[in-house]
């Protein structure tokens, strides 16, 4: 296929590279520039999306919100100039599940196909092409586009029509922010009454307990690593747009507003691209210690 891809960040680049190595021909396009190192196959560098987009079948955008993706499709040099009917635009960025829709009807409007693909799984999963994709949109559109999505993760799965995709990432984003908050809680708990947090999350590994984050994130936490895979000020984003949609369900969602406050705090301390296990800190800040203080005390006696 001729493919058109915009959006060349943390995950945009590996997505992309995948693609390229299974010998598609792909435009690229990034409001940063499209890195010179990138790709070895049937490559072209442009200048905007709307070069990207020009004869391409499929145009897979991954930009980080809701208006960079209305600016990338409708705005100045944006898709909608060039992309031809007939073509499928495939948003895997992580939006309003609301905007999705809109834009979705703007595109059938000019004959344009859509699909909303939002990821889960990270930088690690970017890289290793094992994303968790979650697709809104037409069925035959997805069936058409499956090949293209098995290059780039595992976990692919239709859950509905147009929205749908974005409304089980805003889930998605719930639950891993929760489970975060929950392991930082535990683990400053842990250390602040002297285990050995390390420790302790390795007996925790093998009980019902266990979960991803904590094998992963908990990891992080203990071992102050906080380069990002998937940064603070993305993640408070997508809890932005939960709370919005709650409202406009009219759902209550209280754990996930203390979560949301909990990223604000270590944006305020300077944290906002930090990876999203970096909540920690803010529980360190209001427990007056810091996971790992218990074991070099230990070390010190």
């Amino acid at each position: 296929m001729n493919i058109g891809f915009i959006g060349l960040g943390v995950m945009g680049r590996p997505m992309a590279e995948h693609l390229i190595k299974a010998g598609h021909r792909v435009s690229l396009a990034s409001r940063s520039g499209v890195p010179s190192n990138m790709g070895d196959g049937d490559v072209l560098r442009c200048a905007s999306a709307a070069e990207a987009s020009a004869d391409a079948d499929v145009i897979i955008i991954m930009v980080p919100d809701t208006p960079d993706v209305e600016a990338v499709i409708f705005g100045p040099a944006g898709v909608i100039e060039t992309a031809k009917s007939g073509s499928i635009v495939v948003d895997m960025s992580s939006i309003s599940p609301l905007a999705s829709k809109q834009f979705a009807a703007r595109l059938g409007e000019r004959g344009i196909g859509c699909l909303d693909a939002p990821v889960s799984g990270g930088e690690v999963g970017a890289k290793a092409a094992s994303l968790t994709i979650m697709v809104g949109g037409p069925a035959d559109l997805f069936e058409h586009v499956r090949p293209l999505l098995e290059l780039m993760g595992r976990n692919i799965n239709r859950v509905g029509e147009h929205g749908a995709g974005q409304t089980t990432k805003v889930a998605n984003q719930i639950i891993v922010a929760l489970t975060i908050e929950a392991v930082s809680e535990a683990l400053v708990f842990a250390s602040r009454a002297g285990a050995d947090p390390a420790r302790v999350r390795e007996a925790l590994l093998g009980g019902f307990a266990s979960s991803r984050v904590l094998e992963v994130h908990g990891e992080r936490m203990i071992k102050r690593n906080f380069t990002p895979g998937f940064r603070v000020e993305l993640h408070q984003k997508d809890l932005n747009l939960a709370l919005e949609n709650a409202r406009l369900l009219g759902v209550s969602l209280p754990a996930t507003a203390l979560a949301r406050s909990l990223f604000s705090a270590c944006e305020a301390h300077g944290g906002g691209r930090d990876d999203h296990s970096s909540m920690v800190r803010a529980l360190e800040l209001l427990a007056n210690h810091e996971i790992g203080q218990s074991m070099a005390k230990d070390a010190a006696e």
